[in-house]
């Protein structure tokens, strides 16, 4: 019996067009939900970055390309690629919502929307373990997604995608389009 929903795939197939509408079709229909979805950050048609916005609207940076002359830097840089994580921006952003969802007094099921949980946000211990509590608390269902096996396996990730308890979508150029009606359906079905 799931408990989660989580979608994986390649970068740039919809994974956070889908939630982002599985979300919406949730909300429309009263169901209790919070989380954060990741978004693209583009200047002059180009990736800088990517920002964390939460379900209650508030934004903030989880990384940027770094400036390649600006190497002197004393704190310690968590780095993906080009890109530069924001540590603190994304746990003040994202930690107190996971927290107060695992805090949620209801009777019904919450949902609780993680995108993603890949290489940038596993830099965080504190996320690490409040995704780990909540994917074990009975109240709230995780809608997540996950990257694709690429390269060393991040441990969260595997974790997640071997759990009895989470029904894995895999998301194509294919069936992006057609699947959320199955989406809906299963995470319905967790909330039973």
């Amino acid at each position: 019996m799931s408990k989660h929903v989580f979608l994986t795939g390649p970068p740039g197939v919809g994974k956070t067009t889908l939630i982002q509408k599985v979300t919406q079709a949730l909300k429309s229909s009263g169901v209790p939900i919070d989380g954060f979805y990741t978004q693209e950050v583009r200047e002059g048609g180009r990736r800088t970055g990517f920002d964390v916005v939460t379900l209650s609207g508030n934004r903030g940076p989880l990384s940027r390309v770094s400036p390649s002359s600006d190497s002197s830097t004393s704190r310690r840089e968590y780095r993906v690629g080009q890109y530069v994580v924001d540590l603190v921006s994304f746990e003040q952003l994202v930690l107190p919502m996971l927290r107060n969802v695992n805090h949620g007094g209801d009777t019904e099921k919450r949902i609780c929307v993680i995108d993603e949980i890949g290489k940038m946000e596993l830099f965080s211990q504190a996320f690490i373990q409040a995704v780990r509590q909540t994917l074990a608390g009975s109240g709230t269902v995780v809608l997540g997604t996950i990257p694709i096996p690429k390269g060393k396996p991040l441990d969260l990730v595997e974790e997640i995608r071997s759990r009895k308890d989470v029904k894995v979508f895999n998301v194509s150029k294919e069936n992006r389009n057609s699947i959320l009606q199955d989406i809906l359906a299963a995470v319905e079905s967790c909330r039973k």
